[in-house]
């Protein structure tokens, strides 16, 4: 500060500045090594300046809980398989094929991974973020169900057929392309199984009358949570009844997810010889038999 009158300082005193902060490096160490920044950039799980927010690392906790489950079905495969295929089915934005193919596939010479989504913009999408990774061993269909079963780009067994957050039917849908194509493993995270609770609620008048179980549904929320809960059991009663040894467990803690099962299926071969029957009885005592070509066709 300078008094009136008083002659300038020939030398200010300059306050020492703070070096400005350069933005802290991406977290790094919370990534696995070699997994490509700009794909966890497209998927949202890093932001756009490559950090980690509350909401990404929740992100990447489920990816990485789920990697988990999925690995050593990807050692024995490629163990057993000189180039594997994997299928995800009901790919929608083709999440999970990405990061199986930047954590496993891409140090890998061989083995390829097929999206197949029923919407084209989606596959258009997928494609070209692939192009630009130089994730050359991932394929995307624009197919239905019926044409992906019949498609001949497939062979007549795959290896491992996955289904993330597949919502409704379209879980349904993987199950009977994997049935179709005998696939060694199944993986299925199902999500919004609304068909199975929208016949409870249509069949509900009829069914007070047929049996007291139908109090289990009675309530709105019940339909809901029961539909859900039964679509799942009758889904592992079906793998069991085509010969396939089924594990059921939480996908992450309930507090990232309420969509948090895991159906994992591997082909044994060896049908359970009274799944096909349970089925059918379920289906007859909670007035739901219209579902029998879907669950025992």
């Amino acid at each position: 500060m300078r008094l009136a009158g008083q002659a300038p300082d020939r030398f200010l005193a300059v306050p020492a500045q703070r070096p400005m902060s350069a933005k802290p490096a991406p977290a790094l160490a919370e990534l696995r090594p070699g997994q490509s920044i700009e794909l966890l950039k497209a998927l949202h799980i890093l932001t756009r300046d490559g950090q980690l927010n509350q909401d990404s690392r929740r992100k990447l906790k489920q990816v990485y809980h789920l990697y988990h489950f999925i690995e050593p079905l990807l050692d024995e495969v490629f163990a057993a398989s000189p180039a594997p295929t994997l299928v995800d089915h009901g790919a929608g934005k083709s999440y999970l094929g990405f990061l199986l193919y930047d954590l496993y596939f891409k140090a890998r010479a061989a083995g390829r991974i097929v999206g197949i989504e029923a919407r084209a913009d989606l596959v258009a999408g997928a494609q070209a973020l692939a192009g630009r990774l130089g994730f050359t061993r991932m394929e995307f269909l624009d197919m239905t169900v019926e044409q992906s079963i019949a498609a001949p780009v497939f062979p007549a067994q795959v290896d491992i057929v996955t289904a993330l957050h597949a919502c409704d039917t379209a879980t349904d849908d993987a199950i009977r392309f994997g049935l179709a194509k005998r696939a060694g493993f199944m993986v299925l995270v199902p999500c919004c199984q609304a068909e199975v609770a929208a016949l409870l609620r249509k069949n509900k008048n009829a069914s007070f009358g047929k049996t007291p179980l139908s109090e289990i549904w009675r309530h709105p929320i019940h339909t809901r949570e029961f539909g859900s809960q039964l679509t799942n059991v009758l889904r592992c009663l079906q793998l069991e009844a085509h010969g396939y040894q089924v594990t059921v467990t939480e996908l992450v803690g309930w507090e990232h997810s309420l969509k948090n099962e895991l159906i994992i299926a591997t082909r044994r071969g060896a049908p359970r010889g009274n799944a096909a029957g349970r089925i059918e009885q379920i289906l007859d005592q909670l007035n739901l038999a219209g579902l029998k070509p879907r669950f025992l066709g």
